[in-house]
């Protein structure tokens, strides 16, 4: 197994991720807009189809982009990432994005421009995210302005009626001073788990003109939890085919039921959080199947068919104990998926403040999780900062999930679908 290959995709969006499965709307578009129109005769194919892509669309980019970080050699080891905050500062610049830097955007993010159906999708969903009480979730998003850099009414409207974004002025000629504004404006959304997203130095003091930022928090209590008196340090083969010993969480001999499928090469269970809404997904290659060759061929449609095909059965579950913090720049993944001009001088944002003279000088992204016998707490932040063109338990009938080998997981809202966190574990002692 390659160290190159072996990073993980799907983490049912735990905190904040998942597989993208089938979006019901009823959740978070009004009811006038989705639930009437249900039962309306009036309701066309194209309308619904445009009402229930959006989570399709944020997980096709979920698994596109993974691919990307996950086989590039850099990136040895766990990866950790949030599709759906990545996606969010994505789609706040993409409000702005004009000509053929626009249809990049879309053809790489899979929405269409001025969507009122997809503008309520993502109000809706960030007022849940914002509002959910069964569990210790937030989203928020932010705009930077350079002092005296005026943004188009329409545009900034758009940020704070669909996606909460409040914009605040920042003295950017002060690299290192606006740098900790922001920075500490990500700690305070994500628990103070994500520092330092923004370093000094990607920030020009003549040519930085905005920076758009997204952070998500969230902590989970497992609905069935592990007992700390039962992890104990258990074998794992690493992406290396070394053997060592980590702790190991274990939950068997109980009548708990999980949902549960497999395929010829995976295992894969569904644990979800207290409340049932939100969940993680847990996707374990059998024995003689690379985690590579599961990257390269997983997405939207195969998880969404095997979560169908999930059946509720007892179980016996060992899952490994694991913390660990990723940071991306990621750039090349978005010029590589498509997204060339918007990087570019050929970039057109006058859609922002109505000139094209502004292009994407880096995207960040830093994400943090911690995986216990409680439950999860993970995080995340993107930022996209945009300058002026310039200048063994044998004889038992029960089933066994042993994810002692590197697995795939992900965090996603259940009712839609949408993943908020994915990632890969190959080590889980890294």
């Amino acid at each position: 197994m390659k160290s190159n290959a072996i990073v993980a995709i799907i983490v049912s969006l735990v905190v904040l991720g998942a597989a993208f499965v089938v979006l019901t709307s009823d959740l978070f578009i009004d009811s006038n807009t989705i639930d009437d129109n249900k039962e309306s005769e009036d309701e066309t194919p194209e309308a619904l189809g445009n009402k229930t892509s959006f989570n399709d669309a944020v997980n096709a980019f979920a698994f596109d982009l993974f691919r990307k970080i996950s086989n590039d050699p850099v990136n040895e080891g766990n990866i950790f990432y949030s599709p759906y905050s990545v996606f969010t500062a994505l789609a706040m610049t993409y409000e702005g994005a004009k000509n053929n830097t626009a249809d990049e955007m879309e053809s790489v993010l899979s929405i269409e421009q001025d969507n009122d159906s997809f503008h309520q999708y993502m109000k809706s969903l960030y007022e849940y995210l914002n509002e959910n009480t069964d569990y210790n979730i937030s989203t928020a998003n932010a705009l930077w302005v350079r002092e005296n850099f005026e943004l188009l009414d329409e545009y900034i409207n758009t940020i704070e009626t669909y996606y909460g974004g409040i914009s605040s002025e920042v003295d950017f000629s002060k690299p290192k001073e606006a740098a900790e504004i922001i920075n500490q404006w990500v700690e305070d959304q994500t628990n103070n788990l994500i520092k330092d997203l923004v370093p000094s130095d990607v920030i020009n003091p003549f040519l930085t003109m905005l920076i758009l930022t997204n952070a998500i928090y969230f902590k989970g209590t497992w609905q069935v939890k592990f007992d700390e008196l039962n992890t104990t340090d258990r074998d794992f083969t690493d992406f290396e085919e070394n053997l060592i010993k980590v702790p190991t969480m274990r939950l068997t001999g109980t009548k708990d039921r999980f949902n549960y499928t497999e395929t010829e090469d995976l295992q894969i269970i569904e644990l979800p959080y207290t409340g049932n809404e939100i969940s993680m997904t847990i996707f374990l290659p059998r024995e003689g199947v690379e985690l590579e060759d599961v990257i390269n061929s997983i997405d939207k449609d195969s998880v969404s068919e095997w979560i169908d095909s999930m059946y509720e059965t007892e179980v016996d579950i060992y899952l490994p104990k694991f913390e660990f913090e990723t940071s991306y720049g990621l750039n090349d993944y978005l010029i590589e998926l498509g997204m060339q001009d918007a990087f570019s001088d050929f970039a057109d944002f006058s859609g922002i403040d109505g000139r094209p003279d502004l292009f994407i000088s880096a995207v960040l992204h830093k994400a943090f999780i911690n995986v216990s016998e409680e439950g999860t707490e993970a995080a995340a932040a993107t930022a996209v900062v945009m300058d002026k063109t310039s200048i063994d338990d044998g004889g038992s009938s029960r089933l066994t999930f042993n994810a002692d080998h590197p697995f795939l997981f992900l965090i996603q809202h259940k009712e839609t679908g949408t993943i908020l966190f994915l990632g890969s574990i190959v080590n889980p002692l890294v």
